[in-house]
């Protein structure tokens, strides 16, 4: 028989793959890419239609050996790279950095490493895919050129080892505008004033609404004090009680946008963290009596669209678990941006409840995976129903509202609850019928300011970078991950601010660099990379039109621009070998303190960070520290106490 060779690229997917083919075939992973453009040099050749350099990557020798060894003793190649325009560029830079020229080389790709998906795609193999390929070089090449023209003109003007790059510009760019907006608002004062109204032996609460049947809002005490006077003595006739039914849609299954925004609201996961442990949950997981699964779909796609056999299955799945009343028709969403690639992601296996798997899976995969096949199982069912009532009432020429609602039909419910309360508003509602007198028995008024559009969470960045077009799937976590690692930005619990170097940065590209931070702009190039991968534009053509207005912006902020000097931040800390008080800066794992007079004073510490919260053994405060390899862990700010914790301790 031929040799057969499956290059993927994860060691991890060798594991799960080789199990579900024969002898005949070799998995062999190549570690993700082999060939890139080269770090010393800006790699992409200019003068020459802006054709790309690729090297060998340092450190790929021993894999590039065990490849070409594979390679040689095959004599059909199946390149399995990941189903996207990525996974298509590794399959391509394969059959350019190995011999390949005599081998029978095919492209396969699956949404799921299960044995039916793997099978099914060595029954229909491609060529690679030259547009996507095409599409995933110029994103290289378009950011190789922004990142190495851009950050020479920072390390000038601001700092060194500054850097810069073409979607991380627009999102910090998006960041600071909100911290702007918080700082320019202007509170306004409103105020509510609620009634409530008696009758018999209960009492009902109803809330302001308006004059003459119109919407009014209170701007004073003066108008409350007004409306207060006006209904003193009035009677409040029910003039409308409504009885209706409120169906809450079941949700649309998860993309990698909104499973890294319900993660973050839901488990407080990073970005980076949900990609990592979904990543492992694709690639394949060792279960009791199972071997080696891969128990969700591909994790970077835009698309909430579900396969039939795996709709079909999981409606069955509900029907026999909840009762054929929960089953649902699986509605349909499409985003402005969305490429529509992949299925959204789901279970390989409904049957595989979280249940099943707890024992074997640590607890952060068991919660990410327990979430994605809780919001897939609960996309395919009913609507929760909720029982209203609305009434109105009157008192002259004032109007008052009130509602309630009471869960009926729990529906998706059951499976994916939210915190929402299953009842709410004023529940003696339902004893009121229409024409109902009431008198008033007090009113309660209370005053309120507008509040500030709110700080951006790395949930809520992630929602507003999907809804402009900034960057595609695979790219939000690498963005974030990339400015706040640059120290542009920082987090405080789970809000997001821009330092004092992140704005100089913002004002610096805002003012010589504004196409490279608008976000239309940025989304319109990603609308081109679109139309490359697609084969309508010539990749080469979208350089030539950013080029050059991007180079002349280069040339003229190198000569036009001002030194922007950022001070380093002052700690409280004191140098124990000069007097200086020392300040704060950043290293590869994290921040730490330093004196300010180096060269003459080297003396370093770490930063000592408070957690917020009571060490559980003698009650001091408990500091956020790091190992050598930068790990988070937990410690007593005690000496003599010994309490340490990989996750942070509750009070």
């Amino acid at each position: 028989m031929p040799e057969k060779l499956i290059i993927v690229e994860s060691p991890a997917k060798v594991h799960t793959i080789k199990k579900f083919l024969g002898s005949g075939y070799e998995v062999i992973a190549s570690q993700g890419h082999i060939r890139d453009l080269p770090k010393s040099t800006l790699g992409v050749d200019i003068e020459n239609d802006f054709e790309p350099r690729y090297i060998t990557i340092r450190g790929k020798a021993e894999i590039m050996t065990a490849l070409r060894k594979a390679v040689k003793k095959a004599d059909v190649i199946y390149l399995a790279t990941d189903p996207d325009r990525e996974g298509e560029a590794i399959s391509w830079h394969l059959t350019e950095g190995l011999d390949m020229k005599d081998k029978k080389v095919l492209r396969i790709t699956f949404n799921e490493i299960t044995k039916n998906a793997v099978k099914e795609a060595l029954k229909h193999p491609s060529a690679i895919n030259e547009d996507l390929v095409n599409a995933q070089q110029a994103r290289r090449v378009l950011d190789r050129v922004v990142g190495y023209e851009l950050s020479p003109v920072l390390w000038k003007k601001v700092k060194g080892k500054l850097s810069a790059g073409r979607v991380q510009s627009a999102v910090l760019h998006m960041v600071a505008e909100r911290e702007k907006e918080i700082a320019d608002f202007i509170p306004k004062e409103y105020w509510s004033l609620k009634a409530i109204l008696s009758k018999d032996a209960f009492t009902v609460s109803a809330d302001y609404y308006g004059e003459n049947n119109k919407r009014t809002e209170l701007d004073s005490e003066e108008a409350v004090l007004k409306v207060e006077a006006d209904v003193k003595d009035g009677i409040f006739l029910l003039e409308e009680l409504k009885k209706a039914e409120k169906f809450r849609q079941a949700p649309l299954p998860f993309t990698t946008s909104t499973l890294q925004q319900d993660a973050a609201n839901r488990l407080n996961f990073t970005t980076s963290k949900t990609m990592r442990l979904a990543q492992e949950l694709y690639e394949g997981v060792r279960i009791a009596g199972r071997g080696t699964l891969g128990l969700i779909t591909y994790l970077r796609t835009d698309s909430t669209r579900i396969s039939d056999e795996a709709d079909a299955a999981c409606k069955a799945f509900i029907a026999a678990e909840y009762g054929q009343a929960f089953v649902g028709s699986g509605r349909l969403g499409k985003a402005q941006h969305q490429q529509d690639a992949h299925e959204a992601i789901r279970p390989t296996d409904i049957n595989l409840t979280p249940d099943k798997v707890k024992n074997d899976l640590s607890r952060d995969l068991f919660r990410l995976y327990q979430l994605i096949w809780k919001r897939f199982t609960a996309s395919r069912m009913k609507p929760a129903v909720f029982d209203t009532l609305n009434a109105r009432f009157s008192c002259g020429t004032h109007t008052f509202t009130s509602s309630a609602s009471h869960l009926k039909f729990a529906g998706y419910l059951t499976v994916y609850d939210t915190d929402e309360e299953k009842t709410s508003g004023d529940k003696k509602l339902d004893r009121l019928s229409e024409k109902d007198e009431l008198k008033l028995k007090k009113t309660e008024k209370e005053q309120h300011f507008t509040s500030p559009p709110p700080h951006y969470t790395e949930a809520s960045l992630v929602r507003a970078m999907e809804e402009n077009g900034l960057g595609r799937p695979s790219t939000y976590a690498p963005t974030i991950s990339n400015i706040l690692g640059r120290h542009y930005i920082t987090k405080e619990g789970r809000l997001i601010y821009t330092t004092e170097l992140g704005e100089v940065v913002n004002h610096l590209l805002e003012t010589s660099f504004p196409d490279i931070v608008d976000i239309g702009f940025t989304a319109d190039m990603e609308k081109q990379l679109d139309d490359v991968a697609e084969g309508r534009e010539d990749w080469h053509q979208v350089m030539r039109d950013f080029y050059p207005n991007f180079d002349s912006e280069v040339k003229k902020a190198e000569a036009e621009l001002e030194k922007v000097e950022v001070r380093d931040e002052v700690s409280d800390v004191v140098c124990d070998k000069c007097g200086r008080m020392m300040v704060i800066k950043f290293g590869p794992h994290g921040k730490f303190l330093a004196c300010p007079g180096f060269p003459e004073c080297r003396n370093t510490k770490p930063f000592v960070e408070k957690a917020g919260v009571k060490c559980p053994k003698c009650g001091s405060e408990i500091l956020i520290l790091r190992t050598k390899k930068g790990r988070r862990f937990y410690g007593c700010e005690n000496k003599d106490c010994d309490y340490m914790s990989w996750s942070r301790p509750k009070n």
